[in-house]
């Protein structure tokens, strides 16, 4: 069983919290002995693939298969072509770790995505831009960490494809199977 699932800011990825009064994957009602595909972090929203699946978590995440996932990422101001192209080309080192070269682009028109609750910080001065970035690793907090080091600070990340896998109008909180070892729909 593989089951899409749209993960809501300030949710922890696992089924037990790590301190009182996190919010963990059990409060969302998931049948019995799914697991997640990979993480995003509690800061961080969008779409996670749940399953009871062993195989699967090898399969999708190890940079070998080169399975990408995608993500809008909100930045504090307006990246320049040559930040982007840095963002791009695999030069960023991260905790002595060369990042694999990825996609990058800032869309235009920019994405309309729905507010977060909480809200993101606005600082009227500084304005900012949604980026959409796919790539084929994710280290811990790789996104984030690729952003600060062009000098641009990400306020907020959503994930929004996993393989060829792209749910549009999904809700934060919502869930629904897409399949047993379809594995077609998200391109493995």
């Amino acid at each position: 069983m593989i089951i899409a699932f749209h993960k809501p800011y300030g949710v922890l990825c696992q089924f037990t919290p790590d301190q009182p009064g996190q919010r963990t994957l059990s409060e969302f009602g998931f049948p019995k002995g799914v697991y997640p595909l990979g993480r995003l972090d509690m800061d961080s929203e969008g779409l996670l693939l749940l399953s009871d699946e062993r195989g699967l978590n090898d399969l999708l995440l190890n940079p070998r298969n080169a399975h990408e996932r995608t993500y809008l990422v909100q930045v504090e101001g307006i990246p320049s072509p040559e930040s982007m192209e840095r963002l791009c080309n695999g030069s960023i080192v991260i905790q002595r770790h060369n990042c694999l070269p990825c996609m990058a682009v800032i869309p235009d028109p920019q994405p309309v995505v729905p507010k977060r609750d909480p809200p993101v910080r606005v600082r009227k001065s500084i304005p900012d831009t949604w980026i959409e970035v796919s790539l084929v690793e994710g280290k811990n907090r790789q996104v984030r960490r690729m952003t600060a080091a062009i000098g641009y600070p990400t306020l907020r990340l959503v994930r929004i494809a996993i393989g060829k896998f792209a749910p549009e109008n999904m809700e934060s909180g919502e869930w629904y199977p897409i399949g047993n070892s379809d594995r077609g729909l998200i391109g493995i």
